[in-house]
């Protein structure tokens, strides 16, 4: 009875983070790898949902399946923000042009396009921005150092074309074909 409990448990905590994780790689267009992670949630369901439904009079198994579905979610939230998949659009709102900012957030590999906009009282700079996800955190640091009263926005592009990122993107490809072809000739 309790072993059953216990499956059940361990069961969703495996499969309720791949389940997150498959969401998010199908949301951002990861359609093999999605379609992996389905087959393994799939499995996974089965077995500890067949566990379940084979005794409906064992409270035991409902409260494991219960919990480890909560615990699970917070687990495959956790991951995916260690994992931070894909990118970011930031748009930084300044009283005005802050050219050792601009200049600071290029020398760290950031994009950084910058115009005048028209805010409430007056003209104020706006800068529009793509990182890695997994920079987040480090733009918003030196932005913060600069500006400390900057207002920051960011949100996950679907998708983009052309630009800066692009053009860093493909110079890394051609870099690492570069260097897989040396390694494989030697």
């Amino acid at each position: 009875m309790v072993l059953q409990a216990l499956i059940i448990f361990f069961a969703q905590l495996i499969y309720v983070p791949i389940l997150t994780l498959r969401t998010i790689m199908m949301v951002k267009g990861l359609k093999q790898k999605a379609a992996a992670m389905g087959m393994l949630e799939g499995v996974i369901y089965v077995v500890a949902l067949g566990i379940v439904f084979s005794d409906l009079s064992n409270y035991y198994n409902m409260a494991a399946y219960a919990l480890g579905f909560g615990i699970g979610l917070y687990i495959g939230a956790v991951i995916e923000e260690k994992l931070a998949i894909g990118y970011v659009s930031i748009e930084v709102n300044i009283p005005q042009k802050n050219q050792p900012l601009i200049n600071r957030l290029r020398e760290m590999g950031f994009s950084v396009s910058s115009s005048s906009v028209e805010g409430m009282a007056s003209t104020r700079c706006r800068l529009d921005c793509t990182a890695r996800r997994d920079r987040e955190k480090e733009f918003i640091k030196i932005v913060s150092e600069y500006e400390p009263q900057a207002f920051i926005v960011s949100f996950e592009p679907r998708n983009f074309k052309g630009g800066y990122i692009t053009k860093a993107m493909k110079k890394r490809r051609e870099k690492y074909l570069k260097r897989k072809a040396k390694e494989d000739a030697h």
